[in-house]
C-alpha cells in the first residue's frame, strides 16, 4: 500500500485529517505593526520637516573643514593664510609675496568661499593662520553660526580648530 505525502503548504492536524496552514500575518499583527510606524512617524517626521538645522550642521562641517584646511596650508607653504569672515562666507588668501612678511597683500592663490545656506549666517572676525599654525591674537577666536547647535572655536595659542 503506497501513502501519499501532503503537500507542503498542509500541516496534519490532531484527528488525522490533512489541514491547510496558516498563510499570512494575524489582524493583530498588522495592526500592531501599523501602530509602531505611526510612532515612528510622529517622532522623525517633525525633524526632517526643518531642513534648515540640516543645513546650518552642514555649512558649520564646511567652514570647520575649510579653518582646518587653512592651518595646514599656513604651516605645509611656510606662510600665512588670512582668513576673512562675513555674514556671506568666509574666503580665505595667502600671503603670496617673494619673502612673506605676514600679510595678505599678494595676489590670492588659495580664495575658497564657503557661503551658507538655508538661512544660516555666519559672525565673527577675522584673523590669520601664521607659518607656525598658531592663529594671530591672543586668547580664542569664536565664529557663531546662525541656527547651528554650536559655535566654532579657534585657539589663538596653537590653531586648533574645535
Amino acid at each position: 500500500m503506497r501513502r501519499e505525502h501532503a503537500p507542503v503548504d498542509t500541516v496534519h492536524c490532531r484527528d488525522g485529517r490533512c489541514c491547510r496552514a496558516a498563510a499570512g500575518f494575524t489582524l493583530v499583527e498588522l495592526i500592531m505593526t501599523m501602530i509602531v510606524v505611526g510612532i515612528l512617524a510622529v517622532a522623525v517626521l517633525p525633524r526632517f520637516a526643518d531642513v534648515g538645522v540640516f543645513e546650518a550642521r552642514g555649512f558649520r562641517d564646511e567652514t570647520l573643514s575649510l579653518l582646518r584646511y587653512a592651518q595646514k596650508s599656513a604651516v605645509a607653504q611656510r606662510r600665512t593664510v588670512c582668513v576673512e569672515v562675513n555674514p556671506t562666507g568666509i574666503s580665505l588668501t595667502i600671503d603670496t609675496t617673494t619673502m612673506p612678511d605676514g600679510t595678505c597683500d599678494g595676489p590670492s592663490t588659495l580664495t575658497l568661499p564657503v557661503t551658507p545656506r538655508g538661512g544660516s549666517g555666519l559672525a565673527g572676525t577675522g584673523f590669520n593662520f601664521l607659518a607656525s599654525g598658531a592663529a594671530s591674537g591672543t586668547g580664542t577666536h569664536t565664529l557663531t553660526i546662525t541656527n547651528a547647535a554650536s559655535s566654532i572655536q579657534i585657539d589663538a595659542a596653537t590653531g586648533y580648530v574645535r
